[in-house]
């Protein structure tokens, strides 16, 4: 097992490029089941949770070839319609192929994906949707079993509570369903907006593109026919090196990203003192003279991001006063805090808001990750730490982190990849 050994404190400077969107791609790789013709998607980041999504699809019957974050897939020869745990218990992403071979073949079976270091994600929303689409779903075994033989028919739904992979399971199923189908309450991250934009261009008639209300007209199990595209930047992987140069107090430019994906986070960093320019592709962080404290509370787009908290909380500790985060949207994320505190980070936390106090002079440690973004928060507060601090599972990092080791290594920071 491999852990990041970080010697600090950091200053950064020069460009990093970031990747396609992880959380772009799955759904995305996901909708190509919506087509039986050869489909070819660029940018895609190469992270362990493609990996195991195309290992999945594999499995389904899928033929494809994925290098130089460029993946061809031809879907016209799938043979099974079953998710299996092996694969599903280890990226919960996986269950968004429940809704394409359903609405494709009438039939599936897809382990359920259990919990999450994080919290509960219960997909009972996606099964009422299906539900109300008219498929029949029954829980055997550990795994939902989905059945419409007469193929899925539209629907009005409304859901509960905004859930983004939900959101996309009952777009793609409504895809191929037969008649209209009214969503309400979507998600409108920029995933699910590229997922939908891709629909269209791919031949489905789909309205209210980016808001949250959707009118799709199902092509009645008709198979789409994808254009060659391109994932968008991953939105969260440049927020997280915007934090890296502002806990470090650094000058760094970032290339392929999308300024305007970015509000909330940069609104948050323009309020602890950092300064931030941007064009069409580009965006350029240059330091405050004093981080001053500051308040997020998470929400859904275009809210601050959950995904951003941790990271956010490694940069409180440098940040001179209180600054207060409310996590709404998981109870279980703020697991990172017992770590930063081996950092010496001074962090109270009461409920589901943390209080910090800083700024905090950080010392290096050994400290172990605990989720994907909890892993990126360990990093930062190693980078603005004095001396060396070892992050171990950085499992969790490869499974969304395009190369960040090799990254963080190009922007001038003294560390190493070892073996433990």
């Amino acid at each position: 097992m491999d852990y990041l050994s970080i010697s600090g404190p950091s200053r950064l400077s020069g460009t990093v490029t970031i990747s396609g969107a992880k959380n772009a791609a799955l759904p995305l790789i996901a909708a190509t089941l919506l087509c039986n013709e050869p489909c070819t998607i660029d940018n895609i980041p190469d992270v362990a949770d493609i990996r195991t999504l195309l290992k999945l699809l594999g499995k389904l019957g899928s033929e494809f070839v994925f290098e130089e974050h460029t993946l061809s897939i031809d879907n016209e020869e799938i043979t099974n319609t079953t998710a299996t745990y092996d694969i599903v218990k280890t990226m919960r992403a996986s269950i968004l192929v429940l809704g394409p071979l359903l609405a494709r073949f009438g039939r599936c079976e897809v382990s359920l994906p259990g919990g999450c270091a994080i919290g509960q994600r219960p997909i009972d929303l996606h099964l009422k949707a299906l539900e109300q689409m008219g498929a029949l779903i029954e829980i055997k075994n550990g795994y939902v079993v989905a059945t419409a033989p007469e193929g899925l028919r539209g629907a009005r739904i409304i859901f509960d509570k905004v859930t983004v992979t939900g959101s996309e399971n009952i777009i793609m199923a409504a895809a191929l369903a037969k008649g209209k189908t009214e969503l309400i309450n979507v998600a409108k991250e920029p995933e699910v907006v590229q997922l939908c934009e891709v629909l269209r261009d791919a031949g489905l008639q789909i309205e209210g593109i980016g808001t949250d209300e959707l009118t799709i007209h199902g092509t009645d199990r008709e198979p789409l026919c994808f254009q060659p595209f391109s994932i968008i930047p991953d939105r969260i992987e440049a927020g997280t090196y915007l934090c890296a140069a502002a806990i470090t107090y650094s000058s760094i430019r970032l290339e392929n990203v999308r300024a305007d994906h970015l509000d909330a986070v940069t609104a948050k960093l323009h309020e602890a003192g950092c300064r931030i320019e941007n064009d069409t592709k580009t965006m350029t962080i240059y330091p405050a003279a004093r981080l001053k404290a500051f308040e997020i509370s998470t929400t859904e787009y275009p809210g601050f991001p959950t995904d951003m908290q941790a990271q956010f909380m490694a940069l409180a500790t440098q940040a001179e006063g209180v600054s207060i985060i409310e996590e709404r949207l998981f109870e279980n994320r703020f697991m990172h805090v017992s770590e930063l505190q081996r950092l010496g980070a001074s962090i109270h936390l009461k409920g589901n808001t943390a209080t910090l106090n800083g700024p905090i002079q950080l010392l290096g440690a050994d400290v172990m990750a605990t989720d994907l973004r909890a892993s990126s928060a360990l990093v930062l507060g190693g980078l603005a730490a004095s001396g060396v601090t070892n992050v171990h599972r950085i499992y969790h990092l490869d499974r969304g982190y395009e190369r960040l080791h090799e990254k963080l290594k190009g922007l001038g920071v003294d560390l190493e990849r070892l073996k433990e």
